[in-house]
């Protein structure tokens, strides 16, 4: 299995310093999370990557004013390799070398909102291939006795393997959209509630104000002599 993602959810300080102690997510060539980053937060995660591999990372803002957040992406030399300003989304794709790469999401321009983010890793080319061709290598004896190859067998599992990792990241993908437009939904949903009971409440006032001038525009305020 591939080396696991180290999560470390720093402040801004971060950038410095790798973390002396971090949780682990299970070890997976693909992996997904969902944090909830306060306002004024900046959070830090760290995943180590092998030379000549790859690493993609789909993120996007699920909750929150303005659906927005900063991501940054650095190398293992501190080079900055992606920076989005006040992205909703972005989906990001690089080459990568030893060393241990750090991805940030940065909502310390938002004073009073906190942000619900979801981020995915895909991690290729990390050496996993090439063990799994090992370990089937062991259960060939009596092979010459069919009319197949290894190599065929070993394509057809990784593709079948590649499909159904593509269909989990698609249905993991879908479950975020879904998520956001929920959230969007029912903000809308609130907010409508709120501004009808506005209008209400002004055509009472509007009503009773009207009523009241017709009132007083046909009482006799003539007063009687004595």
């Amino acid at each position: 299995m591939g080396p696991p993602l180290l999560l470390v959810p720093l402040g801004c300080l971060a950038l410095l310093l790798p973390p002396p102690g971090a949780a682990e997510f299970s070890p997976s060539l693909d992996s997904d999370f969902t944090f909830t980053l306060p306002a004024g937060r900046k959070e830090c995660f760290y995943q180590p990557m092998r030379k000549e591999a790859s690493l993609e990372l789909e993120y996007q803002v699920l909750d929150g004013a303005g659906l927005d957040v900063d991501f940054h992406l650095l190398s293992p030399k501190g080079e900055t390799l992606v920076f989005d300003e006040r992205k909703s989304d972005g989906v990001h794709t690089v080459e990568t070398e030893d060393g241990d790469y750090m991805f940030c999401f940065d909502n310390t321009f938002s004073t009073i909102s906190e942000k619900v983010i979801f981020f995915e890793l895909i991690l290729d080319n990390m050496g996993e291939d090439g063990q799994d061709e090992e370990d089937w290598k062991k259960y060939v004896t009596g092979t010459d006795l069919l009319d197949m190859k290894l190599e065929d067998i070993l394509e057809s599992i990784n593709s079948v393997k590649a499909r159904l990792s593509k269909s989990v990241q698609i249905q993991t993908l879908l479950r975020a959209f879904e998520a956001r437009d929920r959230n969007i939904q029912e903000s809308n949903f609130d907010r409508v509630n709120f501004w009808s009971m506005v209008n209400l409440g002004v055509m009472v006032v509007v009503s009773a104000v009207q009523v009241y001038m017709l009132k007083s525009l046909f009482e006799d305020k003539r007063k009687s002599r004595t």
